[in-house]
C-alpha cells in the first residue's frame, strides 16, 4: 500500500521547512527504493532529502540521526545524474550545505543565483 500520505503527514514540518527554504513546493515521493522528500527546480534539477539508508524516510523521528540532501540533474534518457550529496543532523542545514557544495563543485547555474532562489547561506 502506498505510504506517501502517511509520510507527508509524519514529515509536515520538514516539508514546510524545505518549501520555505527553496520557495518551491516540497512533496513526498516514492523513489522505487523507498520514500523521499522531493523539490523540483528549473533546468530539470531536483533534490531528494532522506533520513534513512534503507527506507528513505524513517517511520520514527526518534531514530533519525542525519538527513541526506542530494541534488540531481535529469538527463534525456529519463535517468538522473547526482550532482552533490551532503549529510547533516538538521534538514535545513543539510540543504544549505548542499547549495554551498553545488557552488564549490561548479554545478551551480548562474540563472538560479540571479533570481536569488538558490543562494548559499553566506550570500543571503
Amino acid at each position: 500500500m502506498p505510504r506517501t500520505r502517511e509520510h507527508a503527514d509524519h514529515y509536515a514540518d520538514a516539508l514546510t521547512a524545505l518549501a520555505a527554504a527553496t520557495h518551491r513546493p516540497a512533496n513526498v515521493v516514492n523513489t522505487g527504493a523507498g520514500y523521499a522528500i522531493r523539490v523540483d527546480f528549473e533546468y530539470n534539477r531536483f533534490l531528494l532529502a532522506t533520513n534513512h539508508e534503507v527506507d528513505g524516510l524513517s517511520d520514527n523521528h526518534a531514530s533519525v540521526e542525519r538527513w541526506t540532501v542530494r541534488f540531481f540533474q535529469a538527463v534525456a534518457d529519463g535517468s538522473a545524474e547526482e550532482l552533490v550529496s551532503v549529510e547533516h543532523e538538521w534538514l535545513v542545514d543539510a540543504f544549505d550545505r548542499a547549495i554551498a557544495e553545488l557552488d564549490r563543485t561548479g554545478n551551480r547555474i548562474e540563472a538560479d543565483m540571479e533570481l536569488g532562489e538558490l543562494s548559499p547561506p553566506s550570500e543571503v
